[in-house]
């Protein structure tokens, strides 16, 4: 086994790390208490989530570049935050229909707020939820932007951060 190689443990660590992440991320969105009359509070949500989001990028893109395997820990980064933005617009949108009822075609679930936010990220477009109010379809564009920066920005920023950590530590990155 060469030194850039990981061993399969520490592969399947890598993999474990990642699964109990996006557990652990699902499970903190389905106990959050979404209810309440109050619309500032999906604000305050969104706004403080993105604060989480983006420190835990920042924190994850260091970890990377040190890291003695910066591929395994670009998946885990991955692994974190695409979940946690995606959670993220999910609680909002069910906080969002909860303080303004009407604001979506239906009534929202944190299931049915975690399948609307899948379907604006996969980009199939609406079918059986759709944003009705002028702040539901504000905040849904506003996800749309962030997917393509997620896509772009996040996947780019990552691939450099694994650069820089395999010639940190003397290895050639592949092209």
């Amino acid at each position: 086994m060469t030194p850039e190689t990981p061993s399969r443990r520490r592969v399947a660590l890598s993999l474990g790390r990642s699964a109990a992440t996006v557990v652990v991320l699902v499970i903190v969105y389905y106990a959050l208490p979404l209810r309440g009359p109050a619309e500032t509070g999906a604000l305050v949500l969104f706004l403080g989530g993105l604060v989480v989001l983006g420190a835990l990028i920042v924190w994850q893109l260091r970890a990377i570049v040190r890291a003695r395997h910066p591929v395994l820990r670009a998946v885990e980064a991955f692994a974190s935050a695409i979940p946690l933005f995606l959670l993220l617009f999910a609680a909002v949108y069910v906080r969002l229909e909860n303080a303004r009822p009407g604001a979506f075609s239906e009534t929202l679930t944190h299931t049915d707020g975690l399948y609307f936010t899948m379907t604006v990220f996969a980009t199939v477009g609406f079918g059986d939820i759709a944003p009705v109010s002028e702040a539901a379809r504000v905040l849904v564009t506003i996800q749309m932007v962030g997917n393509l920066l997620v896509l772009g920005l996040l996947v780019r920023s990552v691939l450099e951060a694994v650069r820089r950590g395999q010639t940190r530590q003397g290895r050639t990155p592949p092209a």
